[in-house]
């Protein structure tokens, strides 16, 4: 999938929030949206475009022009009869990648099965992380050690291929360590720097969060 750039988030919960104003600081384009005028009111101070609306009516997802957004992140976990017309409605509108927010295993299934592209259960994955994630479409899996600094799976890129880890000194020119290399099934945490890198691996890496956007 291509790397989203813009971003559209229904339900300014506190999941919703969250998701909302870490992409706005990881420098997204975002549209919040709640049918909440206060809640609207509040979000606005942190996230630029807010709108108050149903986002559960075909003519608020056409004026809202969800159709040009890349992805939407629906936060209505407690309403499920909303969470599904919003899917059915973003997908109609062609969006790509419709991420929905969870209360259950029950409605995982009902939501993934009329369309959602991804479903999040709250509990086991924060807000926060997701819109990391999300931030860092290049990476696989990303998990927060702490507030700067985050493990990665990454891609071994085309450049990369045929060299190994000493010739490429990736710590110097990304600021991040390899502590594992994925191939297949195997990953290999005794890593051998003088092993030829192929573009079937993967690599683990701990890195600065604030610097991964350099190796997009």
């Amino acid at each position: 999938m291509k790397d989203a750039k813009n971003f559209a988030v229904f339900g300014l919960g506190r999941y919703g929030m969250a998701v909302a104003k870490e992409l706005v600081e990881n420098s997204k384009e975002v549209i919040a949206v709640d049918l909440n005028p206060k809640t609207v009111d509040e979000a606005s101070a942190y996230i630029p475009i807010c709108k108050c609306a149903d986002v559960t009516e075909p003519e608020v997802i056409e004026r809202l022009g969800i159709s040009n957004i890349d992805t939407v992140i629906i936060c209505m976990a407690s309403n499920l009869e909303a969470s599904v017309m919003a899917i059915t409605l973003c997908k109609e509108a062609g969006v790509n990648n419709v991420i929905v927010k969870c209360a259950n295993e029950t409605h995982r299934k009902i939501l993934l099965r009329v369309g959602a592209d991804r479903v999040v259960f709250p509990e086991n994955e924060s807000g926060i992380r997701l819109a990391k994630s999300l931030s860092s479409s290049n990476f696989m899996d990303l998990i927060s050690l702490s507030k700067d600094v985050s493990v990665v799976e990454i891609d071994v890129r085309e450049e990369w291929v045929g060299k190994n880890l000493i010739e490429l000194n990736l710590r110097k020119k990304y600021s991040f360590n390899v502590v594992a290399i994925i191939e297949g099934e195997n990953i290999d945490v005794a890593i051998n720097p003088e092993q030829p890198l192929s573009n079937e691996m993967k690599l683990i890496v701990i890195a600065n969060t604030a610097k991964l956007s350099r190796l997009k």
